[in-house]
């Protein structure tokens, strides 16, 4: 149950993080931004704490980590961009959300490696574990 909604979580910001590329935006980073900037490190902060945690302390500072990075989603899809803004802010704008979606991002990968048992793998094969394998023959018909 918790890995089909961790799942439905890590899509959802893979697709909120391509479908904002496409969306007119405010400024480099406005009040809304910075205002989710700090309930997103607030939300890492929680994760280190779930980390340095054991036992049934962890899963509930998990628990919490995983609301607040749903309710943080919500939030990012609200987000409409100002009118009336020059392409240099639209791109600002549009680097700063990037910003906050990897950080989001970054943290839900890191919450479902610590719910499958590999945070105590070296990041490097943790991230490796994720990926797709290639193949030498993956494009031979």
């Amino acid at each position: 149950m918790k890995n089909l909604s961790i799942h439905k979580m890590i899509a959802t910001v893979v697709i909120c993080g391509v479908s904002f590329l496409s969306v007119s935006a405010m400024a480099a980073q406005d009040e809304f931004q910075r205002q989710m900037t700090q309930q997103v490190m607030k939300a890492k902060q929680k994760l280190k704490e779930a980390e340095a945690a054991k036992g049934a302390e962890r899963n509930k500072l998990m628990g919490e980590h995983m609301k607040m990075m749903h309710d943080n989603m919500g939030k990012m899809q609200a987000m409409k961009p100002k009118s009336g803004m020059t392409m240099q802010e639209h791109e600002e704008w549009i680097s700063e959300h990037q910003k906050l979606m990897d950080e989001m991002m970054s943290q839900m990968m890191k919450e479902h490696h610590m719910m499958m048992g590999m945070d105590g793998m070296s990041k490097g094969s943790a991230e490796m574990d994720c990926m797709p394998k290639a193949s030498d023959d993956a494009h031979k018909h």
